[in-house]
């Protein structure tokens, strides 16, 4: 075996050694990039000798997936577009089928049977492409500019974007002078641009967005258009219409620009069918309550919702004479829109402290605040004079305490809802100011106190005891009557008198009879035989016949008996 020294001398005694069979000493490409618009794959890269013309570039690619969850790669394939060829870039789409998936991608310099070390790149279609231009068609109708836009990719078979309906549309416009400046506009796929200036020309172009992956498209190609004058003999429509909400009670409002009768209707469209619809000219739905109205405001709480976009517009009518709608006013958020009511407030003191109880904008109203913001409070309390500095607290709670407060001193204070996740603060409340107590309790309020607790005593006795003679008085009525029958009338057997709320049928029956006072006098003994004869033959007549009678009859002949003895 050779010595080490001897090996180290080597390649001075043998000279350099060949490169493999094809491999020469040709430059890489440099800068190799791919550029994704839409489904429109490009290659490029940059070579130094670009004057040696007889350079050609290939590519090959693979591609990287996941099968049933385990991950896989093809083999290098030729790249497709991507062979032999003469300049820097290269069109590759046709090979890209799966834009989820991982690729990478390497190119070559070849000249004869030189070729130079792989260049490679990897990427994924999905992340890196970009929003092609949309398609705009205008038109100029009384003063205005209509926008009609497609869909990046519409009628397409590939599509990198599968659903368009992601797309929201950014367009800018500027009037066609050396000097005007472009105004950028959020439009949909179909929409109007007002308050143009009439018989003036109009340049525009427009880029598609993907909000929700921050992707923003390139600028269509511009186009200019000139608006028409409006049409002055018909009636204008209404102008500055804005919406006012407050705790989520929504009104329209526009200008009142009219010297005649005229009544107004007011229309509303759901965001989702304005992007979504080719045409939406037929969705618009008036407003309940807002049809023929001499009013230039209108409350369209009905057609709004606590989620969605809106959008609302107003028509001038005076008899068959119409206006065309007035500019499409849009709401996005009606939370964000919505003000927040003052919340209402009650306030107690102590001798160091202020217990403030809240009540949620809009619950008067049934329409709670809470129910739609996650609310926090803010109260700003200051003593009552000149040179005292607010203070603030900020409270979850619709109960709390606001301590280390001075003892008999005024103070006053004022409280606000907000919302911290919409970032908006309510109105303030009315400044309600209350003194706070004395540390030692005066003897007047200990007598107004002992004075009120023992009339509350004494009134709530006599509510009781009148309430227990009342309840006696009914139970013994019912249950043990007092009830004599008079002196001249003699009950025999059973009881004196019964409870009137016995039923007829379970009363038993008294014999009762009336004695009279009678005066006994001298009789002639013939008078009386003569008045027993007459009684005999009264009872014999067969006419009727009375026990009573002939009882008391009985006892009268008995007395007179013993009177003539």
């Amino acid at each position: 075996m050779a010595p080490p020294e001897l090996l180290l001398l080597l390649p001075l005694l043998l000279g350099p050694v060949p490169l493999g069979a094809g491999q020469m000493n040709l430059t890489s490409p440099q800068n190799v990039q791919v550029d994704v618009v839409n489904t429109n794959f490009t290659l490029r890269w940059s070579w130094g000798g670009e004057n040696d013309f007889n350079v050609t570039f290939s590519a090959q690619y693979q591609r990287t997936f996941e099968d049933f969850g385990i991950e896989e790669t093809t083999d290098w394939k030729a790249l497709s577009g991507c062979q032999n060829v003469t300049v820097t870039e290269c069109d590759f789409s046709s090979a890209m089928t799966a834009y989820l998936d991982s690729y990478n991608v390497r190119i070559r310099a070849e000249r004869g049977e030189e070729k130079s070390l792989w260049s490679t790149i990897s990427f994924i279609p999905d992340l890196i492409a970009k929003i092609g231009p949309p398609g705009v068609q205008l038109e100029s109708i009384d003063g205005v500019v209509k926008i009609n836009i497609s869909p990046p990719e519409e009628n397409q078979n590939r599509k990198m974007w599968r659903n368009d309906k992601r797309f929201t549309y950014n367009a800018m416009f500027w009037e066609n002078s050396s000097n005007a400046e472009p105004k950028s506009k959020t439009i949909n796929r179909r929409d109007t641009i007002y308050d143009l200036a009439p018989k003036t020309t109009y340049c525009l172009k427009v880029q598609a967005r993907i909000i929700s992956e921050r992707k923003v498209g390139s600028f269509s190609p511009v186009y200019c258009i000139k608006t028409t004058d409006k049409v002055w003999n018909v009636l204008p429509y209404p102008v500055n219409v804005e919406v006012h909400a407050l705790n989520m009670k929504f009104l329209l409002s526009w200008d009142n620009q009219y010297d005649q009768n005229v009544s107004f209707t007011v229309q509303y469209l759901s965001g989702y069918l304005k992007r979504l619809s080719e045409d939406y000219s037929d969705k618009w739905i008036t407003v309940s309550g807002c049809e023929n109205i001499t009013t230039t405001q209108c409350d369209i709480s009905s057609a709004i919702s606590i989620r969605g976009i809106y959008f609302l517009r107003v028509q001038a009518m005076n008899g068959y004479n119409k206006s065309r709608w007035s500019n499409e006013i849009k709401v996005d958020d009606p939370c964000a829109v919505n003000e927040i009511g003052p919340p209402s407030v009650t306030v107690s003191s102590s001798t160091d402290s202020l217990r403030i109880h809240l009540t949620p904008p809009g619950e008067s109203e049934n329409k709670s605040m809470s129910e739609f913001y996650d609310l926090s409070y803010r109260v700003l309390y200051w003593k009552n004079s000149s040179d005292t500095e607010e203070k603030i607290k900020e409270e979850e709670q619709l109960l709390f305490t606001i301590s280390d407060l001075t003892p008999l001193v005024l103070y006053c204070l004022k409280v606000q809802a907000f919302s911290p996740a919409y970032k908006k603060d309510g109105h303030f409340s009315d400044v309600a100011c209350i003194k706070t107590l004395n540390d030692k309790t005066s003897p007047l309020t200990i007598l107004k106190t002992f004075v009120i607790a023992m009339i509350a005593f004494f009134f709530v006795a006599s509510l009781l005891i009148f309430g227990i003679y009342y309840i006696s008085r009914r139970i013994r009525y019912a249950f043990f009557p007092s009830c004599k029958p008079p002196s001249n009338i003699e009950c025999l057997g059973g009881q004196p008198f019964n409870s009137p709320y016995l039923s007829t049928s379970e009363e038993p029956t008294e014999n009762c009879c009336i004695i009279e006072n009678i005066v006994i006098e001298e009789i002639d003994q013939t008078d009386f035989k003569d008045y027993k004869h007459s009684k005999q033959s009264t009872r014999d007549s067969g006419n009727y016949s009375n026990d009573d009678d002939t009882s008391g009859t009985k006892v009268l002949e008995e007395t007179l008996e013993q009177e003539t003895a």
